[in-house]
């Protein structure tokens, strides 16, 4: 399947305000988002591409590599003020997060991403290190798995799944997404007929196994003293989970204020360190042409001082 960017030309439009500057776009994929931002630079502006994946930094290297403008990472967001200090800059005029699975994750079935593509239970970004899908379902407990549900997929039937899945695993260890996937139409008392009954439990575990959450929280925390006056942070969500924390980051950010609770100064008087510039939603006919958008939600701040 073709890789189609969300909200492709909304998140460029609103990331780019100085075409000489230095951005980063922390979630590489298959490029297209760094494409189009590459092509809004001048000679003197700079792109650093950040992916956790092997495979999008073996995409990177060979679509960008060339391009001097470009430095490629491979590692997390979550360590963007490390990367950021060792490319020798201090400061950033743009950040990108569009965040969640790529479209490409999902169709390689040895991904194991899917619960639509028979594959091995992987579910790991960075499908070289640490702990995969299997080998976390099969070794946490009950309460723990129970509690990643609930929690992450926010699953209603997330400790009648764990049970499940607990006495399966102790008759013969789940090593496939199909293993998963069945056992959890099957254990499932009731769901969505439009919707497989593993959707909310895969993105649970996706989430677990790659720490996804404390990665965002990590990034957005260190966004604004990476930031020029002026730059701006462009964040798109696909599930709610990520979106509440851009939401709240954002604002956090708004009202920072410097001054003890009874300080006598006016509300209007306090010079914010940011502004928000809004939430938008993919229309049509973008909808049209890339489903994977309907649920798409992208914020925006800028540093303002």
């Amino acid at each position: 399947m073709t890789h189609i960017p969300v909200m492709l030309e909304q998140a460029v439009d609103v990331l780019v305000h100085r075409l000489d500057g230095f951005y980063i776009d922390c979630t590489f994929g298959r490029g297209g988002h760094s494409a189009a931002i590459l092509s809004k630079l001048s000679d003197q502006g700079r792109l650093m591409v950040i992916d956790k994946d092997p495979e999008a930094i073996a995409v990177a290297q060979a679509s960008m590599g060339h391009d001097a403008r470009v430095s490629i990472v491979q590692g997390s967001f979550a360590q963007i003020k490390d990367h950021v200090v060792a490319s020798s800059v201090d400061k950033v005029d743009g950040i990108l997060l569009d965040l969640g699975v790529s479209s490409n994750q999902l169709d390689v079935a040895e991904r194991g991403f899917s619960f639509g593509k028979p594959g091995p239970l992987d579910m790991r970004m960075d499908n070289t290190a640490g702990e995969t899908a299997a080998e976390w379902l099969n070794r946490a407990t009950e309460s723990e798995i129970g509690v990643v549900l609930k929690e992450y997929g926010e699953e209603r039937h997330a400790r009648r799944i764990a049970r499940g899945i607990v006495a399966a695993r102790a008759v013969t260890p789940l090593q496939t997404t199909q293993d998963l996937a069945q056992l959890v139409a099957k254990v499932s008392p009731s769901h969505d007929p439009n919707k497989h009954p593993a959707t909310r439990v895969f993105q649970a575990v996706r989430i677990q196994v790659n720490q996804e959450l404390k990665d965002i929280d990590e990034c957005l925390a260190a966004t604004p003293d990476l930031l020029e006056i002026g730059g701006r942070l462009v964040v798109i969500s696909f599930h709610s989970l990520e979106d509440r924390r851009a939401k709240r980051f954002i604002k956090q950010q708004e009202k920072n204020d410097p001054y003890p609770s009874k300080f006598p100064i006016f509300d209007h008087q306090i010079q914010r360190p940011v502004r928000s510039l809004g939430k938008w939603r993919a229309e049509n006919p973008e909808l049209a042409l890339n489903p994977r958008a309907r649920s798409a939600v992208m914020r925006a701040m800028e540093k303002i001082a």
